[in-house]
């Protein structure tokens, strides 16, 4: 009789370790499905408050011409000196924070990076710089906002595995895209080819099924929208020979000037220009806020904020802007990041592209307007981030052109490699290296 009653314990603890059965596992499961929620809600929420910022500031200064000259040196002014004594280590992006996270060994210095304290600065001063006016995005910080709410629930779930904790980062990083942009396939996509630069069996379960929720719960919330609207344009295949070849070459040297120029701010610049900026870097905060004062200017108020409006309404040929909206958008964005306060550069870079596809399209007069707008954001956008894959993912989601499949993709190839000539290192990968090596997290 004991010995019945002995397998029969036997038999129950090993139903009770069944993956379907385990309530441990279960719990895990539960908690990690909230925590893929939370990512896509704080998205959402963070993507209302970002529009509502930037139009709050459109609105102050309208009729006043003068004021950005004073918000936009006292804003930035503010949100360096919140970042750097609040809430240090909330500057920048936020993607290159989270890629060092994977990277990183240590449980305490990675609890330090992806806080919950730092993941709301984040959202607050990224907030305060685009209602000063700063040419910056939020869906940088939105990837490491999601990573440090999936940090979170590991901790709660005293996971006992360090891949098991990376699995969770990498999951809640491509769940912030995904809310961000409302684009699952490109959350997945940027998980692969950027965070983690490599599709791991592991985790790839957990990417995708916190990509699913996310998706599913920013669908629930605000609908099944494109992020920069709709455009049915089509090219023909001499015209798109042409297109891709311009564009590409452009927007790959472009993009590989941009990325550049932000490495070697990061690394300091040489001579006495950056003795000077570390020794007084308040007052070269608020220079730079001087400077997009007088960029906003001379381009009329268009190069404030994520560039979103102006990006959408070029997709959906409802306006073209001037030629100059590139350059200029490209120099606010830029001297917002160097400043050294929170902000991404996604929405702008996207913004930059548009307005170079605008540019280059009387070049090549058998192309729609509408294809040469997609093709240069997919040029310019893989020449920053040189990452071709995602990319063409990006555009295509957000902009609901599957037509246009092949050239977005030979453009973000081609461009990727033309950036490589100029920037040899990606960027988020050289900035989360600089950032390790400040840490000490290798």
């Amino acid at each position: 009789m004991d010995v019945a009653h002995g397998r029969r314990l036997m038999r129950l603890r090993r139903m009770g370790r069944m993956p379907l059965i385990s309530p441990r596992l279960w719990f895990r499961r539960v908690v990690f499905w909230v925590g893929a929620l939370l990512v896509a809600t704080v998205a959402v929420l963070f993507a209302q408050a970002a529009n509502w910022s930037a139009a709050q500031f459109l609105h102050v200064i309208a009729g006043r011409p003068w004021l950005p000259f004073v918000l936009a040196p006292l804003g930035l002014t503010i949100s360096f000196l919140l970042t750097k004594h609040v809430f240090p280590g909330a500057q920048g992006s936020g993607i290159p924070q989270t890629i060092a996270a994977l990277h990183m060994h240590d449980q305490e210095l990675i609890g330090r990076v992806l806080s919950l304290r730092i993941a709301v600065g984040k959202v607050l001063l990224t907030l305060l710089g685009l209602a000063c006016g700063a040419s910056i995005g939020r869906e940088g910080p939105t990837v490491q906002v999601g990573a440090s709410i999936m940090h979170a629930m590991g901790n709660l779930l005293r996971l006992p595995r360090p891949e098991l904790r990376r699995a969770l980062v990498l999951a809640g990083g491509a769940a912030g895209i995904a809310g961000a942009f409302n684009t699952p396939l490109a959350g997945i996509v940027f998980a692969i080819e950027e965070l983690s630069h490599s599709f791991e069996a592991r985790t790839s379960g957990t990417v995708f099924t916190a990509v699913v929720i996310a998706g599913a719960t920013t669908l629930g919330l605000v609908g099944n929208y494109t992020y920069f609207g709709q455009t049915s344009a089509q090219i023909g295949n001499h015209a798109a020979t042409e297109a891709v070849v311009l564009c590409s070459l452009a927007g790959g040297i472009l993009g590989g000037c941009f990325s550049q120029a932000l490495i070697i701010a990061a690394k300091g610049l040489p001579g006495w220009s950056g003795r000077l900026i570390m020794r007084y870097p308040v007052v070269f905060a608020a220079a730079c806020g001087l400077a997009l004062a007088i960029l906003g200017w001379l381009s009329n108020g268009q190069t404030y904020g994520t560039g979103y409006d102006q990006a959408r309404m070029m997709v959906e040929n409802r306006a073209i802007l001037p030629p100059s909206y590139a350059l200029l958008k490209f120099a606010a964005t830029v001297v917002s990041y160097v400043s050294g306060i929170p902000g991404g550069i996604f929405a702008p870079s996207l913004s930059v592209g548009a307005g170079l596809g605008s540019v280059l399209a009387p070049l090549v007069p058998a192309a729609p307007m509408g294809a040469m707008i997609l093709l240069g954001m997919t040029a310019y956008f893989s020449g920053v981030v040189q990452a071709p894959i995602t990319a063409t993912v990006i555009v295509m989601e957000m902009t609901a052109n599957q037509s246009l499949t092949i050239p977005l993709m030979a453009t973000a190839f081609l461009s990727f490699a033309i950036s490589r000539l100029i920037c040899r290192r990606p960027l988020y990968s050289a900035l989360a290296r600089r950032f390790l090596a400040l840490q000490g997290g290798h």
